[in-house]
Formats: C-alpha cells, sequence, structure tokens
C-alpha cells in the first residue's frame, strides 16, 4: 500500500494544445476523411478494399456506420441493395486454381443480410467459366453477370481468329448470364447473351463469321483489340468491367476494356433471340445497338477517333438525377495521344424514347464528344490506370473513384472537389493516421442517400473512423520513467479525444479536465470542465469545443489539489495525434477552475 508521501509526490496534470474543425482533417490527415465541404451530398458510402475480407459502410465524416465480412476477397464489385442485404462478388476458384487467372477475376456471387448472414453463395467458375469484375441487381430480383468462357485455339482459328493473336493457346471470350438465385447456393440462368454469338472478321474467307467488319457495326470484329503487340493476342480478349442496367429501356451496358469502348445490347430477348440477329423490343436480337469511343474497332475510324482510353464503369445516370439518361464513364486515359490522364466523361446518347439508336450510314456512332467532363488541373496530376469508376449523385454532383489509391473524391458540376476520402485499409490491415495510403486499393465506391430504402429501420449510429491513431511522442527534453501522456483524435475533426494519462505511477484520489480558450493560457483563467472523470487513467472526451485549446489532466489528492506540466510541440498537434512532451510532478498552482 502507498503511503501519503509516495501519493502527493506523482499527480498528474496534462497541457494539450488543439485544433478542431474540418481544416484539421484536411491540413494533416493522410488516409481517412480529408474533405468534407457543406456542398457535399450527405449519405454513406459503400466500398470493399481489393485486399481485405470486408465490405465497409461510412458516413460523410468519415466514420464507420456498418461492416461486413466474407471468407473470400471480392471480384470485384459490391453494392447495397434496397432491402439492406449486402450484394458482392468474390475471388474464388475450384481446387484454388482456374485457367481464368486475369485482373478482376471473380467465381462467386455472394448476398449477406444486414445483419451478417450468408443467405446466398453462389459459384460460377469451373474451367469452362468464370465470373469476373461486375455483376447486377435487376429489379425482379435476379442477377447478371459477366463471365469470361473458354474457347479453344481449335475453335477460335475455325471461328476465324488470326492463329498470331493466340499467344496463350486459348480465348476467353466474355459473355452475361442472368442468374435467379435459387435457395441458399443455388442458381438458374434464365437468360444469356455471349460475344461469340456476334462475330465478324474478315482475317479469312474460309472461315466462320466472314464478312466487311465496317459494313457491320452490330458485330465484334474478332481479331481487334485495342493493344499492340504481345498483348493484343491475350486470351482475355474483351475484359468487360462493367455492367449496367436501364429499366426503362430494357437494355445492358457494358465498358469492354479491351475494345476502349462501351457496348448496348437489348435485354428485352429470349437466349435464343439473344444468339441471334432479330427479336426482342430492338428487332435486333443480341446485335449490338449502341457502341461507343473507339470507332476504329469496327473500322469507322482511326486512332485520332478515339475517345476512350481502357474505360470503367460505363453507366446511365438514373431518373430523377441531373443528366438523366446520359451516359456517365470513367476514362481511365491510358495512352492517350497527350499523355496518360484520366477524366470522367458524360455522354449524351443518341437514342430516342423507343430505345433505337441513331447511326449515320458509314460514319461511326455518335456523339462526338463529351458534353460534360472532369478532369484535373494539370491533367496528369489525376491518372488511374486500372480499375476505378464514377457516378453521378442525386444533387447533380458526381463521387469519383481513383480505384488505385483508393481515393474517392465528390465534385459539383462546377468540378470543385466537396468531398475526399482516401481507404485506410490496406493488405496489412488498417493504416494509422499519418501514413501513406498504400496497398489499399478500391475497385470502386458508391454514395446512397439517407433516403435509400435499405436504411429504413437500421441503426446507423456513427462509430469510429476505420483508420487508426497513434500515441503522441514526447518531445525531447521531457523526464520520464513510465509511459507519458497522451492523447489523440477519435474523429478526423477533432471534436472527440481520446485522453490516457499513467494513473498507476501518477496516482490521485479523483482526476478532472480542466480546459479554455488558449488565448487564456497567460492569465490562467481555465474555466471549462469535466470533473470526476474517474481514476483509469483514461477518458473519451466527447463534445470537444472548436478552436485553440488548452487542456489540463488534474490529479486531486485529499491533502490538497496539484499538477504537473505537459507542452505541445507545435500549433494544435495534438488534436491531429502527433507529439507531447510530459513530467509527472508536484506544483502548488491551483488548476480546479469549473470543479469544486
Amino acid at each position: 500500500m502507498r503511503t501519503r508521501a509516495q501519493r502527493i509526490a506523482p499527480l498528474v496534470v496534462s497541457v494539450l494544445l488543439g485544433l478542431a474543425g474540418s481544416s484539421l482533417a484536411g491540413a494533416q490527415a493522410t488516409v481517412g476523411l480529408i474533405l468534407h465541404d457543406e456542398a457535399s451530398y450527405d449519405g454513406y458510402t459503400l466500398f470493399a478494399p481489393i485486399p481485405s475480407l470486408n465490405t465497409y459502410l461510412i458516413d460523410n465524416e468519415g466514420k464507420l456506420v456498418h461492416s461486413w465480412v466474407s471468407t473470400f476477397r471480392p471480384g470485384l464489385s459490391v453494392y447495397l441493395t434496397e432491402t439492406g442485404n449486402l450484394l458482392r462478388t468474390a475471388q474464388y476458384a475450384p481446387g484454388g486454381s482456374s485457367r481464368f487467372t486475369a485482373g478482376g477475376q471473380g467465381g462467386r456471387v455472394e448476398e449477406y443480410t444486414w445483419d451478417g448472414t450468408l443467405i446466398w453463395d453462389f459459384i460460377y467458375s469451373d474451367n469452362q467459366h468464370r465470373q469476373h469484375h461486375d455483376i447486377e441487381r435487376l429489379p425482379n430480383g435476379n442477377v447478371l453477370v459477366i463471365a469470361w468462357e473458354y474457347k479453344s485455339q481449335t475453335e477460335a482459328i475455325a471461328a476465324g481468329r488470326d492463329p498470331a493473336r493466340l499467344n496463350d493457346g486459348e480465348l476467353w471470350p466474355d459473355h452475361i448470364v442472368e442468374i435467379e438465385p435459387d435457395g441458399p447456393t443455388g442458381g438458374n440462368i434464365v437468360w444469356e447473351w455471349h460475344v461469340w454469338d456476334h462475330l465478324v472478321q474478315e482475317y479469312d474467307p474460309t472461315k466462320d463469321n466472314y464478312g466487311i467488319v465496317a459494313d457491320h457495326p452490330e458485330l465484334v470484329d474478332l481479331n481487334y483489340h485495342v493493344a499492340t503487340g504481345p498483348n493484343a493476342g491475350k486470351a482475355d480478349w474483351n475484359h468487360a468491367n462493367g455492367v449496367d442496367y436501364n429499366e426503362t429501356l430494357d437494355q445492358i451496358i457494358l465498358s469492354v476494356h479491351g475494345f476502349s469502348e462501351i457496348w448496348i445490347i437489348d435485354h428485352s430477348t429470349t437466349t435464343a433471340e439473344a444468339a441471334g440477329y432479330t427479336g426482342g423490343n430492338s428487332g435486333r436480337g443480341g446485335d449490338l445497338l449502341y457502341r461507343w469511343g473507339n470507332p476504329e474497332a469496327y473500322d469507322r475510324g482511326t486512332v485520332a477517333d478515339r475517345r476512350l482510353f481502357r474505360q470503367h464503369d460505363a453507366r446511365w445516370i438514373e431518373t430523377g438525377f441531373p443528366g438523366a439518361g446520359n451516359i456517365l464513364i470513367f476514362n481511365n486515359g491510358k495512352n492517350r495521344p497527350d499523355g496518360n490522364y484520366s477524366s470522367v466523361d458524360e455522354i449524351v446518347p443518341p437514342v430516342d424514347e423507343l430505345g433505337d439508336y441513331y447511326l449515320e450510314p458509314d460514319s461511326a456512332h455518335g456523339p462526338d464528344d463529351a458534353s460534360w467532363s472532369f478532369s484535373a488541373e494539370p491533367p496528369e496530376s489525376f491518372y488511374a490506370a486500372s480499375t476505378s469508376g464514377a457516378h453521378r449523385l442525386p444533387d447533380g454532383n458526381t463521387l469519383i473513384s481513383h480505384g488505385p489509391q483508393g481515393t474517392f473524391t465528390e465534385v459539383t458540376p462546377a468540378k470543385a472537389a466537396v468531398w475526399t476520402y482516401v481507404n485506410p485499409i490496406s493488405e496489412s490491415g488498417p493504416l494509422t493516421q499519418g501514413q501513406p495510403g498504400l496497398f489499399n486499393a478500391v475497385f470502386r465506391a458508391h454514395r446512397y442517400g439517407p433516403d435509400y430504402p435499405a436504411f429504413v429501420g437500421k441503426d446507423l449510429t456513427p462509430g469510429d473512423p476505420l483508420e487508426l491513431f497513434t500515441r503522441p511522442i514526447p518531445v525531447p527534453g521531457g523526464e520520464w520513467t513510465t509511459e507519458p501522456m497522451t492523447a489523440s483524435r477519435v474523429t478526423p475533426a477533432g471534436d472527440r479525444i481520446q485522453v490516457d494519462w499513467d494513473a498507476s505511477s501518477c496516482m490521485a484520489d479523483e482526476y478532472n479536465l480542466i480546459f479554455g480558450p488558449l488565448a487564456d493560457l497567460s492569465a490562467y483563467t481555465l474555466d471549462g470542465a469535466e470533473c470526476a472523470i474517474g481514476v483509469a487513467g483514461s477518458h473519451d472526451w466527447v463534445d470537444v469545443p472548436a478552436g485553440d485549446l488548452f487542456f489540463v489532466i488534474v490529479g486531486v489528492d485529499d491533502t490538497g489539489v496539484y499538477e504537473s506540466s505537459w507542452g505541445a510541440d507545435g500549433f494544435g498537434a495534438q488534436r491531429a495525434g502527433t507529439s507531447a512532451s510530459w513530467m509527472c510532478g508536484v506544483t502548488t498552482k491551483d488548476a480546479t477552475e469549473g470543479c469544486p
């Protein structure tokens, strides 16, 4: 048992200097919330870090609202359904290996309830096909799935493929299947569409699908690839990386990376009609209704006419949103003639109310250019070589995902950034504030408004940020024999601070937290207080006042009131969770203002 003298000597006081408000996060944060302007659209942002098993839902303050955990990494997209369930892709190959090994590889589709119960687990991966990149939930509850399918070298050559463009000895054309969930692991394919059914080639007149490419913009040139050299002959030929559905038109849009194009097809067909060139609302079966971005792919343009450069995430702007019916595309910008840089491009497709697309004879599909486009200044300062996406928000803002850097930025129609968040989850787990965002890639993020049906009846109470905060490092000159007094932000804005002190060595009967404006420090008139905060050596200080603060932890002993002093090394460093000095010693200064 300690004597009175032993208890008096080490009484604790901490002096801490800090700043509050969004400017702090913007000025000092490296991960998590970087920018939050009042012009940002309020809502909840869903994302799944590629190296993680978790999917996260955060609010606009960067605080965790909900999360789900899977056994598998994403492969690649995730969505929050209107029922509040999580629909996600997953990386999976039977036996742990697959012939289909390429960027975006998936293999299964999972659906979890809000509370994390896995209710559907559908595998679409074997030696003949494998799901990849993206899925789309349809209004009827079915799911569209993008997948590769295997074609042997013999099949490819018979179809008219140039043997010199079969570097891997096989070909993986894309197809789409519509899956009707059936039980916890089952699913029925109720509709399908295959690129392989809509080919043209002018390489070999003795083989199937022979024709003049420029005469058939509705067909896919079997020997085209946007790459040159060995990459032009990869098995992963089309590499579709995004799918979206338009309920009004009953049409599907695909982002086709290997062609630097977007394609639109008719979903109103039967599977038999989708394999041919008649039927459906369009009367054109499964042929392409519209394509845009690279007329060189169907021999109606040159490299100079290209508008897309290895794009991702083509999607229609939703009904009721500014630009409704237009198409928004994340244009990665790889190998642009004027240098690599990314943009988000909005185009107005030449479509009528019946879903028919106008095409001038012997011309390329319009429009000539985007109606709205976002890029950085200078352009090369924003470049995502892979993944990424963008979608329009109800207020006209656009949420942009830089996939490789795990960074989400919301911009206004005037292209001003109003919200920025850097995914703080890396392959090794949560990053610490102050660390750079490395190995934190995300396929793309999605913002859901507060009125989204998924949130009805759900607990959306925000928790802590995902990133970690370090304990401050003592300033040189501080003397101690035990762990120092520390303080760090719980929230990026600094309106909640975790204060810890050594209550074992610096023992007292009770502790008070005394605070006040930094301007009052010289007169030592601190009139704010949180009294009797306990003896555990830790205090979760909520509703921290904004502005420059000075605060102390005061140990109160039954023989009197004592304090020791701490200092801060810089302006507001403590709320950023950096450094402090400390010394646990006795003084006679009274710092109990506001407490009995």
